[in-house]
């Protein structure tokens, strides 16, 4: 066939991942939608997508339409007369009339192994459940939330180590190159996607910040998770009379008898609070507006032995 003509839908640098492994495959978008320039920096200078620093690299057209309803926008979308739209991590819905568009459909890239974790914050929610795999689909889209047919998937191993910020960049890497090694089978018809088994889905939702605050009434192996999910963003944190500490790396250790929330052990190792379960040390710390220290410097400056947090 001739050279597709291929629309990307895309922002972050999940996106990024894929959209420059199908130029580096030949394959360059006709154009890409990707988010407005937002507010970001202490400045809250507006600032361009990394998907749309990179179009503009590569000449490729941009376009940032702050919503897909508007009928000058679709009418937009329709004269691109995509074979096949690539959607991955846009953020914004596509309606069924620009789902119905493309003669291909559209394609999702999404980081999980369908139907496990549709939704906002795949990648966090694999490290919270203790997930020991993960991975990232080709998805044909539906108007539902990440319920579409699958037609290909490539598995991750996700580490004790992981964090979600190392794991995203694996997943990224990983969605580029199954796109590119799937992408002429899907626009051919050869590649079928097959149902999703509803039965089996589950969902993870957008992250607050809230949701990072680390409970001691909780067990160690599920405040380790929690301390890897959410680094880098938005960072896991407890409170220290009224200032709010980020940890960074923690692991949990054996069981101690005391009360959870109470410091019973600051050292170079680290600094080891009771939990419901277990205990919790915490070996990366982090002030606010100061930099990121490890457990020895942080009990430096502030003895935490003997206090209830």
């Amino acid at each position: 066939m001739n050279s597709p003509r291929i629309v990307f839908a895309g922002t972050p640098e999940f996106a990024l991942a894929s959209v420059r492994a199908l130029v580096d495959s030949g394959v360059v978008p006709v154009a890409v939608l990707t988010q407005p320039d937002r507010p970001a920096g202490r400045g809250k200078k507006l600032t361009a997508s990394p998907v749309k620093e990179y179009a503009l690299e590569q000449g490729i057209e941009v376009l940032q339409p702050e919503s897909l309803r508007d009928d000058e926008v679709v009418a937009q979308i329709a004269a691109l007369d995509a074979d096949l739209m690539i959607v991955a991590a846009y953020g914004l819905l596509l309606p069924q009339r620009v789902l119905d568009m493309p003669r291909r459909g559209c394609v999702n890239v999404h980081a999980s192994l369908l139907p496990r974790w549709r939704g906002a914050a795949p990648i966090q929610a694999a490290i919270l459940a203790g997930d020991e795999q993960t991975g990232v689909c080709l998805m044909s889209m539906t108007a539902g939330l990440d319920c579409g047919p699958v037609f290909v998937s490539s598995t991750v191993t996700i580490k004790d180590s992981n964090n979600a910020g190392e794991l995203h960049d694996q997943l990224a890497v990983a969605g580029g190159e199954l796109l590119v090694a799937n992408l002429p089978a899907i626009l051919d018809g050869t590649l079928r996607a097959v149902e999703q088994d509803e039965a089996a889905a589950t969902y993870a939702r957008k992250i607050k910040t809230t949701d990072a605050g680390i409970d001691w009434q909780r067990p160690a192996t599920e405040l380790a998770r929690l301390v890897r999910a959410y680094n880098p963003v938005p960072g896991a944190y407890f409170m220290l009379d009224d200032e709010r500490i980020k940890c960074w790396r923690a692991e949990a250790v054996a069981a101690v008898e005391a009360t959870p929330g109470s410091v019973v052990a600051s050292d170079a190792n680290g600094i080891v609070v009771a939990c419901a379960e277990g205990a919790l040390r915490l070996l990366e710390l982090q002030r606010p507006g100061k930099k990121r220290v490890n457990a020895a410097q942080f009990s430096a400056n502030t003895n935490l032995l003997g206090q209830q947090l």
